[in-house]
């Protein structure tokens, strides 16, 4: 594994309890950043914080929040700049499949909530982190600042998936929040990009029927699902000082579906 330069950065990673966000707080940490797992599952955020812990005591913590809410979210941030003193990174991981099923048969109480967790959940979290990185930016231009927001978006926001409406448009619209913030961000030193990662084995696979998944596995020329580790690496260069003119882009991870 090369090692990423994350020394004495802190980090925000949303739903860093499990799946591709353990794997990025797992990265990012091996890189010598500092975390705070921000999740709403809170007994799995405690038994994954414990277990880093023993590895990387005083650099990783955590804090349950819930991201569709304002106030959690802005207490969250508080919270985490009285404890971290900074907040360098953001990684908007947190998110839900919804299930599946055709547009006019999905339920609009699991529609709504799909888009409020995957979209609302990181634009709570940029209104109210990107003010603390820009006071820490100073204002100042041409990369003098830094900041480094990762988006964790989905194929499914390129092309949409058939019975996945929901989860699709979140997705999109995390890529479009990604274009609009990156370019207000452009000259205070702060990167705004996304990934569009194909379908990892995750303990998201429970909330999808087998047809789905077999649909996702059947589009990938490599025959393979991601895996949640080639997903941290690529968000900890996005999130390290080696990237460094990239911005507003989205950076496909799906073995050879997406080509765009």
């Amino acid at each position: 594994m090369n090692r990423i330069d994350l020394e004495g950065r802190v980090a925000v990673v949303t739903g860093g309890a499990q799946g591709i966000g353990l794997a990025i707080t797992e990265r990012f940490l091996a890189s010598g950043a500092r975390v705070v797992i921000w999740d709403i599952d809170g007994k799995a955020m405690d038994d994954t914080v414990a277990r880093l812990a023993k590895e990387h005591a005083g650099r990783v913590g955590g804090q349950r929040v819930e991201l569709t809410d304002d106030a959690a979210v802005a207490a969250a941030t508080a919270k985490t700049l009285a404890d971290a003193g900074r907040i360098d990174i953001l990684v908007n991981n947190a998110g839900i499949t919804g299930g599946n099923g055709t547009t006019w048969e999905l339920d609009p109480a699991v529609w709504r909530r799909t888009i409020e967790v995957n979209l609302i959940g990181p634009y709570l979290t940029c209104r109210h982190v990107v003010p603390v990185m820009m006071r820490a930016a100073g204002g100042q231009a041409n990369g003098q600042g830094y900041g480094r927001i990762v988006n964790i978006a989905s194929v499914a926001g390129k092309e949409g998936n058939p019975n996945a409406s929901h989860y699709s448009a979140s997705k999109a619209g995390v890529i479009a929040l990604t274009k609009s913030l990156s370019k207000e961000l452009a000259t205070k030193g702060i990167l705004v990009n996304a990934i569009a990662p194909a379908v990892a084995k995750t303990a998201m696979f429970a909330q999808m029927k087998q047809e789905h998944i077999d649909y996702m596995l059947g589009k990938i020329p490599m025959g393979r699902f991601v895996s949640v580790d080639e997903i941290a690496a690529m968000a900890a260069w996005l999130a390290s000082e080696d990237c460094s003119f990239s911005t507003a882009a989205v950076f496909d991870i799906t073995g050879g579906r997406s080509t765009y």
